[in-house]
């Protein structure tokens, strides 16, 4: 129980911290610091596709399923709008 209770503090914990950090960042400073969380969270998506290929019952892999989907969601997600923040940057025709 006690280890739930501080994973839960730590969760919470770095949500307010990650807010007060990115709430900081100039908007020129985005991009860059979109593109580097997109290679973070390639790495986690291949994280989550090796746990998912080592679960063993029907919530482990249907866990597995979703959090793999919703990482490739974010990657993909993420990598489309860091482009299309870079094409404001590109001088038209």
């Amino acid at each position: 129980m006690t280890a739930e209770i501080l994973t839960l503090f730590v969760f919470i914990l770095a949500i307010f911290v990650g807010f007060e950090v990115i709430s900081k960042v100039p908007s020129m400073l985005h991009t860059p610091l979109m593109s580097g969380t997109n290679a973070i969270h390639g790495i986690i998506l291949f994280g989550g596709i090796l746990v998912l290929a080592d679960a063993t019952t029907g919530l482990q892999q249907v866990l597995g399923f979703v959090a793999v989907v919703f990482g490739s969601a974010n990657v993909f997600g993420g990598f489309m709008v860091t482009d299309r923040m870079l094409q404001m940057f590109k001088k038209k025709k």
